[in-house]
């Protein structure tokens, strides 16, 4: 089947931002930048939420800041500056918007260079950050998310790279630990994870998670422990993931919400399962449409069966988006998640469905962008 092509935002594409009127700043900000050879991108006013979420370190002065800091989510790796010494309003606007440091240029330069430099070590290659949506209820998001950990994982494992966190983001969910079946394992689940205002550590993370094939389950939990994470637990849990080196798989639920828009905001790829219906088509519309305002980089997977014969192809065409895979009915797939959990065959379709995903991260044509 031919697709539209997909471009989807890579790792090594998320730099420094920078936002500040200071001609005298900006010069000695490339010049740091060249010294230790970091991306440098220049944002007109004002910041768009993507940009905001995925730059590993984020540069503005007092005015920039003030302006984020009113409609722009907290994060970390944030710096003010300023030409000559920081006055009392720079330090000001530094702490409303959660600022690191406030510095003023030429004197601090050298702190400068010491926090470009430390922003090169932050990421290892190959973490990334996919979220998976449905289009329609019942469309099986959850499922394809948990399909593309698991494929993910069994490549990883003979790559020796770093595992697969899968993320449940949806508490009205059944619980992705049930649908791996490792609901009766032990194991963190949201509700014993409290980050809000501190930093989490990737390794200690997946060691305390219920895991199965390489596949660390951070899930909402059912009864008591019900509950979903805090958008601000999502993306801080999501980013430490994707600065390890791991593959991040996040189950985002379909209803626009603070959870679903941090996760979608800082996604590298936002795959959106759709079935291959016109009920299916009309619903995924709008769907896609609250995305496409926060992310870019998106695509749909066709989930059959197909009553109507719709294909693929009319979806992509009807709604504007490239198709990463279409996929017929699993066979055999609700027995599984009844006996065990999911459990994928190398000749399943949601297996061929989760590899076309994985692809699509896989194609790297030209540094700072990934295209299918």
């Amino acid at each position: 089947m031919t697709t539209e092509p997909l471009a989807v935002r890579a790792p090594d594409s998320r730099g420094v931002l920078v936002a500040t009127r200071e001609r005298a700043v900006t010069d000695s900000l490339r010049s740091v930048a060249a010294a230790t050879d970091q991306s440098f991108v220049e944002s007109a006013e004002p910041i768009g939420r993507s940009a905001w979420v995925s730059a590993d370190l984020v540069v503005l002065d007092a005015s920039a800041a003030r302006e984020c800091a009113a409609r722009l989510p907290r994060r970390d790796r944030v710096v003010v500056v300023c030409a000559g010494v920081p006055t009392i309003a720079d330090w000001q606007a530094g702490a409303e918007v959660g600022a690191d440091r406030v510095l003023g240029i030429p004197d601090d330069e050298d702190v400068l260079v010491a926090v470009f430099a430390e922003r090169g070590t932050r990421q290892q290659a190959g973490g990334a950050v996919i979220a998976v949506v449905a289009g329609a209820g019942g469309a099986g998001a959850s499922t394809m998310a948990a399909a593309v950990a698991l494929e993910a994982a069994r490549v990883r494992k003979a790559e020796r790279a770093p595992g697969v966190l899968l993320i449940d983001a949806d508490p009205l969910g059944s619980g992705l630990d049930l649908l791996l079946g490792v609901e009766s394992a032990p194991g963190l689940r949201w509700s014993g994870l409290s980050v809000e205002g501190g930093r989490v550590f990737a390794d200690a993370l997946h060691a305390a998670l219920p895991s199965r094939a390489g596949v660390s389950v951070l899930a909402c939990g059912r009864g008591s422990s019900a509950g979903g994470p805090t958008s601000a637990a999502a993306a801080a849990v999501s980013e430490a993931g994707r600065r390890a080196g791991s593959l991040v798989v996040c189950d985002v639920a379909r209803h626009p919400c603070e959870v679903g828009d941090s996760l979608v905001d800082l996604a590298d790829l936002v795959v959106v399962v759709v079935p291959a219906t016109v009920r299916g088509g009309v619903a995924s519309e709008r769907v896609l449409s609250w995305i496409g305002r926060r992310n870019p980089h998106r695509g749909i997977v066709v989930r059959g069966p197909a009553p109507g014969g719709l294909r693929g192809g009319d979806l992509a065409e009807t709604l504007s988006v490239p198709v990463i895979a279409a996929m017929r009915p699993a066979p055999r797939l609700d027995a599984s998640l009844e006996h065990g959990g999911l459990d994928l065959g190398r000749r399943s379709p949601l297996a061929a469905a989760a590899r076309a995903v994985l692809d699509v991260l896989d194609a790297r044509p030209r540094p700072g962008r990934w295209a299918a």
